[in-house]
């Protein structure tokens, strides 16, 4: 009996995923920049999202094939708001109880994405998410997902319809197909893990570099290899940048990684507005503003070829933070200076230190 539950809930997520398209890559050209395009993964438009759609799927179908979920399993994470978003959403579909243990402050917009799907929100300090995730766990007698050690195990990164997979094939017709850079961010190191590890399999020249916002470790330990520094702090960017070095993170497949300024993200995010007439969330912001980095070192160097970098989640969640001037002023986010250094590449390809 219990065999035939899983039976059906592993048949229920794979015909989800059939139901699914694959996400789009959009061309960004850019004039002033020569022979180099810049392409934007949209991972926006999952059924919950965001990007993390596609881990919420791995880890849903990896707790269930190591027998850690079961008819009428509750289901805990420990999230900043969106992995919980399509974890409830998956939940959902299982007939499964879902609790999400998120920091506070995270969007209000994120909070009732989850309570749509019928997941239910624990809201606690950042720097505690992880030991209550885990005592609610234990007290309800559920299966703690725990995304921050399992993210880069749960997804095939040798392919199987993987992220890294579908730009490749996307790209195969492009004019310069083999990206010379995929540039991403890191929150549990999942997804730059499996672009790394596809890349090497396949034998692409290919490098990778991952982008961290402020009050992140990841960015130092690249640096440094001291596995035990913390920040004490919270990032900013929602989705993005942890307090702690996180399991799931893979320094040895990143080449590069960049430091990228809060109001660095904010304001690509508006400059992105207008040029693609959408909203993207702050963690896309992080991504492009180091792949715009890349790219005007390629111009520097009268290089030619492709940057693949993506948009994370709408802007939509985010309206009452990242598109509010006010929320903007009020956490010390000077946007203006960076916004100019932007208008100033577009046109020029040369991005000029900010003053």
């Amino acid at each position: 009996m219990e065999q035939n539950w899983i039976n059906h809930a592993i048949a229920a997520i794979e015909a989800d995923f059939r139901r699914s398209s694959d996400t789009h890559l959009l061309k960004v050209d850019l004039p002033a920049c020569g022979d180099i395009t810049l392409y934007l993964k949209d991972e926006s438009t999952h059924p919950t999202g965001s990007l993390k759609h596609r881990l919420a799927r791995s880890l849903f179908l990896y707790g269930l094939c190591n027998g850690q979920i079961h008819q009428g399993t509750p289901i805990i994470e420990a999230s900043s708001g969106s992995t919980a978003i399509s974890e409830a959403y998956f939940a959902k579909l299982l007939g499964l109880p879902f609790i999400a243990v998120i920091p506070k402050g995270t969007s209000q917009e994120k909070i009732d994405k989850i309570a749509f799907y019928g997941g239910r929100c624990h809201l606690v300090e950042a720097c505690d998410i992880y030991s209550e995730a885990a005592r609610l766990a234990e007290e309800v007698g559920g299966h703690y997902m725990d995304q921050f050690t399992f993210a880069e195990r749960a997804t095939d990164w040798r392919g199987n319809n993987n992220i890294a997979e579908s730009i490749f094939q996307q790209m195969s017709a492009e004019p310069h197909p083999v990206p010379d850079w995929i540039v991403v961010s890191a929150g549990t190191g999942g997804t730059s893990a499996t672009i790394g590890r596809y890349i090497r399999y396949q034998g692409h020249p290919t490098r990778l570099c991952v982008a961290d916002p402020d009050n992140s470790v990841f960015f130092d330990y690249f640096q440094t290899g001291d596995a035990s520094l913390t920040t004490g702090q919270r990032s900013m960017i929602e989705g993005i940048g942890r307090p702690r070095v996180e399991p799931s993170f893979v320094a040895s497949v990143i080449d590069r990684m960049s430091k990228v300024p809060d109001s660095a993200a904010f304001a690509t995010i508006h400059v992105l507005e207008k040029m693609l007439g959408r909203r993207c969330g702050g963690s896309t912001g992080t991504n492009v503003y180091a792949a715009l980095q890349i790219i005007s070192d390629m111009v520097a160097r009268n290089e030619s070829g492709s940057v693949v970098s993506m948009i994370c989640d709408g802007g939509e969640r985010y309206l009452d933070s990242y598109y509010n001037d006010q929320w903007l002023a009020d956490n010390g986010f000077d946007t203006e200076s960076y916004r100019k250094q932007l208008e100033h590449f577009f046109e020029t390809g040369v991005f000029k230190p900010v003053r």
